[in-house]
């Protein structure tokens, strides 16, 4: 064995989480648990968040994580006095910066490139569709000439999508090509940042899952009530609900999931990604993958349906990697659960009158009512959203337009 293996099992391992949104709790006090030294990097605006304190070791602050060479530095200075074995991005938008920060102080994980097929939808496509895997016709927008043939070969309406936001943020759908043109002038410097896409109609799905050693060992296949980016951009209820294990699309999804999976090259990690059932044609296209736990309260619906928690189960790989150990996927149960979410007029709603004993969980956040049920029986749930989000839009929901950028 290496030194650098001897040094390991002689310490604590140390931990280094990065999250400019205030996300990752479970993450964090896996890591506590598992005898880590653990340190969190944050910017100042959320430092008063309701952090796990106990099972974080030192808290450091920053105005502005989005600036690469500000976060290089101050994590190379932090290097000076301690030893960082593994770093974490907890958000979205925090992943690039961590790839740079393990190619810069040559750390495990994945670095640059490999982070792109993650993270970069430009990038995920052109490696997809090189697998010989189906998504939606797309183009780059480097090149005016390729532009205009895209456009004389597929039919409008088409999406322009920025490559490396998160969900439907900054996407705006194009009907005609001088709609584009408008677009790319507002845009001017940034259009390279974009990406152009045919835009597919259809039913719209995700697969959460956990990997060790190139293998799925989980997957919780849901399917949305309505795409994400409809809501985003039209208003109304978000819903999730886990299909039956052994259904169609489940089964197709799963298979697809994997060559997705493994053609990108995750050996290990937890992933998000979404996929389009074309109303056309039946066929399922790949959309976009995260390594990263999926938002919008979609680890919390696994953790009351299966009983595992997806932020907890990431730890766990990332440290048992570190230390040459095997990970061991704990056991789950398979129950059905549908998640609802939606912005709500008041700024604290009141849901004392959803009574139901299939509710598990209540959002609690301001200007935001949500629920999780869950039950033994698919049609059951089913049920249940379709009443909710009914009650939700006379009892509660606001609409704000969606955002080109983050806001915390």
């Amino acid at each position: 064995m290496n030194k650098g293996f001897h040094d390991i099992m002689e310490r604590p391992i140390t931990v280094l989480c990065i999250s400019s949104y205030f996300k990752g709790e479970a993450f964090l006090r896996q890591a506590k648990r598992e005898g880590c030294r653990v340190l969190l990097l944050t910017e100042e605006k959320i430092a008063t968040e309701k952090w796990p304190r106990e099972s974080i070791d030192e808290v450091f602050l920053m105005p502005d994580l989005s600036k690469t060479q500000d976060v290089i530095h101050a994590v190379s200075y932090l290097f000076r006095s301690q030893v960082i074995d593994l770093i974490i991005a907890l958000d979205e938008y925090d992943v690039e910066n961590v790839a740079t920060l393990r190619e810069h102080l040559r750390l495990r994980g994945m670095g640059q490139t490999h982070t792109r097929y993650f993270r970069d939808k430009l990038a995920m496509r052109m490696k997809a569709s090189e697998k010989g895997i189906l998504v939606p016709s797309f183009t780059s927008v480097f090149n005016y000439d390729a532009v205009r043939a895209y456009m004389s070969s597929v039919t409008p309406p088409w999406v322009l999508k920025p490559r490396t936001e998160a969900g439907a943020m900054g996407i705006k759908k194009i009907n005609n090509s001088e709609e584009l043109w408008r677009w790319f002038d507002q845009l001017g410097d940034q259009q390279s940042g974009f990406l152009l896409e045919q835009f597919v109609p259809g039913d719209v799905f995700h697969v959460d899952s956990i990997i060790w050693n190139n293998e799925i060992l989980f997957a919780s296949v849901q399917q949305y009530g309505q795409p994400p980016m409809t809501v985003a951009h039209g208003g109304g209820v978000f819903t999730s609900r886990i299909l039956p294990e052994q259904s169609p699309d489940a089964v197709a999804l799963q298979a697809l999931n994997k060559q997705v999976i493994g053609a990108l090259g995750l050996e290990r990690g937890v992933t998000h990604a979404e996929y389009i059932k074309a109303h056309a044609d039946g066929q399922l296209y790949f959309l976009e993958i995260a390594a990263r736990v999926g938002g919008a309260h979609i680890s919390d619906l696994i953790e009351q349906s299966a009983g595992i928690n997806p932020w907890a189960e990431w730890a766990r790989i990332e440290i048992a990697h570190v230390r040459g150990e095997p990970y061991r996927l704990p056991e789950y149960r398979r129950q059905y659960g549908g998640l609802l979410i939606s912005l709500a007029k008041q700024e604290h709603p009141d849901t004392s009158a959803y009574t139901d004993p299939e509710i598990v969980w209540r959002m609690d956040k301001k200007n935001h009512v949500g629920f999780i049920v869950v039950a033994e029986q698919e049609a059951r749930v089913q049920e249940l959203l379709n009443q909710y989000a009914e009650r939700i839009l006379g009892d509660f929901n606001a609409y704000a337009p969606p955002k080109d950028k983050p806001s915390h």
